[in-house]
């Protein structure tokens, strides 16, 4: 869980700005919420010394790397940068090519927590052989990071990542919109959901299929659209990596971003990824287990019309895709919490009852009593 700057801001990143978005991460709520990293994309980088050392813009960032990760650190968040396998990242900046153990030594002085690792100019590189060379060379630097995989999921890192990285992206880059899509770069976050359909079972604890960054108070989302990017996000088990301006964000926003029980759900301890169970009249019901034999569903209305549910859930065998097919156990006697209005349902011998608007969800959590 973090913050990153690039949907926002993309290279017009600066040592003011960082500050800022920590100070702002730990004023609103949302470390106490549980997000951790503070993360700069793209264009913090220059050029090399003599030497070949990774060097950051020193108009932007007067202080230098190790001074903002301190003040990161200060204020009880973690710090990462964005770096590229390439010989250039995707906004021209110097790539970490042929320089993979000596940026990982300067990242490790400098106290870096999480790297982001791109795939823009990369040539012939075979990706799995690259990652796993930048994942030496971080044990080699012998500082803890975490590193998140990004080749946009163009030779299923799903199925390699879990021995080179902790998070890798399972496609293009996210757009702040619905289900729009550009070229083969971005898509909005409806389309990248349907993409997630099919991973599940390569995820698990400390090795996430990671569908990008949240548009979540972004342009071009309303409000309804942000709270359920949120909810689908959870869960998906995704990494959880805010995309907004945390200083100016309203009230709505950050009740979406730091909603206790949602968040409950993708950080769930048993660390599954939740699965499309079916569709039914534009409704589409994805279902995550979760510990202690609770189970999350979530009923997420694609229609631009208002839809009326009333089932009786009781009478559905689920099967549990990541669990070889076992039969997810619903009783009778499970309470139906809604998760973001907060408040009991009953049980499941009742029907689920609910008026979903547009582009909306039902997020429930079925829990023993």
């Amino acid at each position: 869980m973090g913050w990153n700057s690039w949907n926002t801001f993309a290279c017009n990143v600066s040592e003011k700005l960082i500050k800022e978005m920590a100070d702002a991460m730990v004023n609103s709520g949302m470390k106490a919420a549980g997000y951790e990293y503070i993360v700069i994309d793209d264009c913090w980088q220059t050029g090399r010394d003599k030497e070949g050392n990774i060097l950051a813009d020193p108009e932007r960032f007067p202080s230098g790397m190790k001074a903002l990760s301190d003040y990161v650190h200060s204020r009880g968040l973690k710090f990462g940068l964005y770096i590229c396998g390439g010989d250039k990242t995707c906004g021209g900046r110097p790539g970490s090519m042929g320089y993979e153990f000596q940026d990982a030594r300067s990242y490790a002085k400098w106290e870096i927590d999480y790297i982001k690792v791109d795939w823009c100019n990369h040539g012939a590189l075979n990706a799995e052989g690259s990652y796993t060379t930048m994942r030496d060379a971080l044990y080699a630097a012998g500082r803890p990071i975490l590193l998140s995989i990004c080749e946009w999921g163009s030779t299923k890192p799903w199925e390699w990542g879990a021995k080179v990285g902790h998070m890798w992206r399972t496609t293009p880059d996210i757009l702040n919109c619905w289900d729009c899509e550009i070229n083969w770069w971005g898509s909005g976050w409806t389309k990248i959901l349907d993409k997630q359909v099919g991973l599940e079972k390569y995820a698990g604890p400390g090795h996430w299929n990671d569908p990008d960054m949240l548009q979540v108070g972004n342009d071009g989302l309303t409000e309804t659209e942000s709270k359920s990017h949120f909810t689908m996000w959870c869960m998906l088990a995704a990494p959880l990596i805010a995309g907004n301006d945390l200083r100016t964000m309203p009230a709505t926003i950050k009740d979406i971003l730091t909603n206790k029980d949602v968040i409950a759900i993708d950080q769930d301890p048993l660390g599954q990824q939740g699965f499309r169970y079916f569709i039914i009249d534009g409704i589409e019901i994805w279902v995550k287990p979760l510990q202690n034999g609770d189970v999350a569903l979530c009923f997420f209305n694609r229609t631009n019309e208002l839809k009326v549910l009333s089932k009786n859930w009781n009478q559905y065998e689920i099967t549990d895709v990541n669990n070889g097919g076992k039969k997810i156990e619903l009783k009778d006697n499970m309470i139906i919490h809604d998760v973001w209005a907060n408040k009991d349902l009953g049980t499941l011998q009742n029907k689920i009852k609910a008026t979903i608007p547009p582009h909306d969800v039902l997020l429930v959590r079925l829990k023993i009593k």
